[in-house]
């Protein structure tokens, strides 16, 4: 009887093991239901890992997999927008005399992809002012509302004012345009700063260097 017993409780044992596997991180195309279940830089696409177009990685089309981010700052968590998974962040990269970013266009005028009004002076802009938004982290909580940066691109060099977070741990909604958050080392500049730079306002995203005024 006890060896029966033994045998039937080795078995129940069994089948529960191999029917609640534990968490696996998932490769590109594995299942999904977050991002939290996709390996790297991966997020969660219609329940499958895949490259995020926002990062432009290329890990499942066979490129070449991404250096880890600078300074480890790693998402905080994740943000689901339907069908689409995106990470959000508290941190940006260190902060140098000529610290790397991504810079975005931005539209800060009433009724632009800005949103609600600048965070800093609860007021719009127009294109035509020297303005930008800056990534949470590097936001730093209002810290640097005000302050006028030096962003420098394509040979030349421009100083705008910071007004506005590009907020990294929200989007998705109205008060963000119904766009995705930001990622962790953007400056999100107005038409005014394109131009002056001379950038094609067509490319969206170009990669630019910046430090305080």
């Amino acid at each position: 009887m006890r060896k029966s017993l033994l045998f039937y409780l080795s078995l129940l044992s069994s089948i529960f093991y191999f029917t609640f596997p534990s968490n696996a991180i998932s490769s590109c195309n594995g299942p999904c239901q977050t991002s939290d279940d996709c390996d790297g830089q991966l997020i969660c696409i219609n329940g499958k890992c895949n490259d995020d177009p926002n990062v432009g990685t290329n890990i499942c089309s066979g490129g070449s997999s991404p250096s880890p981010p600078e300074g480890n700052c790693q998402p905080s968590g994740n943000l689901t927008c339907g069908d689409n998974s995106y990470p959000t962040y508290t941190c940006s990269p260190p902060e140098s005399s000529s610290t790397d970013a991504q810079l975005t266009l931005n539209d800060f005028s009433e009724g632009g992809d800005g949103g609600a009004p600048s965070e800093c002076d609860e007021s719009y802009h127009a294109k035509s002012e020297l303005v930008v938004a800056l990534s949470t982290g590097w936001f730093a909580g209002r810290s640097k509302c005000g302050s006028m940066i030096r962003i420098s691109g394509n040979g030349r060099s421009v100083t705008a004012k910071v007004v506005d977070e590009c907020d990294s741990m929200h989007g998705c909604d109205s008060e963000h345009a119904n766009q995705p958050p930001c990622k962790n080392n953007i400056v999100d500049g107005s038409d005014a700063v394109w131009e002056a730079l001379g950038l094609d306002k067509e490319e969206g995203v170009v990669p630019v260097t910046w430090s305080m005024a």
